[in-house]
């Protein structure tokens, strides 16, 4: 069961108290920032290990469910996931991991068009849906800024 605490809360993240979510995300962001720092992330590094804190967020959300409630705030790999969606086939500049934290942020909290929806999937599914959907549109959102030269990159 510690393997699983640790994961959900990402090493610990989860049990810091207010704003967890966010420390969560901003941990993620540094983390892409550093292994993928000033590339375009090839997908054969960067959807594999989406798909992996994914599962790992559904596997150990299941697990910790029954000793903290559904969606407990101490469950935050959510956001780490979440963050590394938002950051998908986008260069790793400093410029678009902060514009992607930023954005996935928005989207997390205000939970518009059906991620709050999400949340009402059983066990895991539910903690890391509704992230997963908000980084796919923070996504969307930095690919259009970056398409309108917004945010001044190349791929």
């Amino acid at each position: 069961m510690l393997f699983h605490k640790l994961a959900a809360t990402v090493f610990g993240i989860g049990y810091l108290g207010k704003g967890v979510g966010t420390v969560a995300a901003f941990f993620a962001a540094v983390v892409w920032y550093l292994v993928f720092k000033d590339t375009n992330p090839a997908l054969i590094y960067a959807l594999p290990l989406i798909v992996l804190v994914t599962a790992l967020g559904v596997w150990s959300g299941n697990k910790v469910e029954p000793l903290w409630g559904k969606d407990h705030g101490r469950v935050v790999i959510d956001e780490v996931a979440g963050l590394f969606v938002s950051l998908l086939f986008v260069p790793a500049t400093f410029l678009c991991v902060v514009a992607g934290f930023i954005l996935f942020r928005f989207f997390d909290i205000a939970k518009p068009l059906f991620i709050r929806k999400l949340e009402a999937l059983p066990g895991g599914w539910g903690v890391m849906a509704d992230d997963v959907l908000a980084g796919v549109y923070a996504n969307v959102v930095l690919h259009i800024l970056i398409w309108l030269h917004v945010l001044n990159v190349k791929f």
